[in-house]
């Protein structure tokens, strides 16, 4: 049986096609929130496993760097990068609490998490999201699949309408990268 890499593709297009007219409007609303954190001055922070984790740093970088535009730099972390602190936490508390530690020792107020998981229900990620809300940060994941147990934990959770998880993580980079170029935008001009 043969593979042919353009069919991925199209499939691809046609789950962008589906999300933008399934979640276009809570896009529009995850972007106005990153837009407030952006405008008082928040932390974006970002966290996810595996691609998800290689995702919130690319994103991180988008933000703090630049993305399309020279501007400047804008407050943003991924959870994912410390080694020395991600084992401490996994060997001292447990892997279920890498993010959450660093959310309470660095979240603030005002701050904004944004969790990836394709299945909704890595427990590193839930008590991440549960230790933002409890420390006054707003939410937003990205996941797929039917959202998961931290669909009902999130201020606003974006459900790619797929359970392939590798087509999923690609939507949800191209959300991301969407909502950054407009962000990117605004604070250029």
């Amino acid at each position: 049986m043969t593979h042919d890499p353009v069919a991925h593709l199209r499939e691809l297009a046609e789950l962008a096609t589906a999300t933008a007219d399934r979640l276009g409007d809570d896009i529009r609303r995850a972007t106005a929130m990153v837009r407030e954190t952006v405008g008082r001055g928040g932390t974006l922070f970002f966290c996810g496993n595996g691609g998800s984790a290689a995702d919130a740093q690319h994103l991180a970088t988008e933000y703090v760097v630049r993305f399309r535009r020279t501007r400047r730099p804008l407050r943003a972390l991924a959870l994912t990068t410390d080694t020395s602190l991600l084992t401490a936490a996994a060997n001292d508390f447990s892997f279920d609490e890498i993010f959450s530690r660093q959310i309470e020792a660095l979240g603030r107020p005002g701050d904004l998490l944004m969790a990836h998981t394709t299945s909704g229900n890595s427990p590193n990620c839930l008590r991440a999201v549960e230790a933002a809300r409890r420390l006054g940060l707003a939410t937003i994941v990205l996941t797929a699949k039917d959202g998961g147990k931290i669909r009902a934990l999130a201020d606003l959770t974006l459900v790619v309408p797929t359970p392939i998880t590798d087509l999923s993580q690609e939507i949800h980079l191209s959300i991301q990268h969407a909502i950054c170029d407009v962000i990117d935008a605004e604070v250029a001009q």
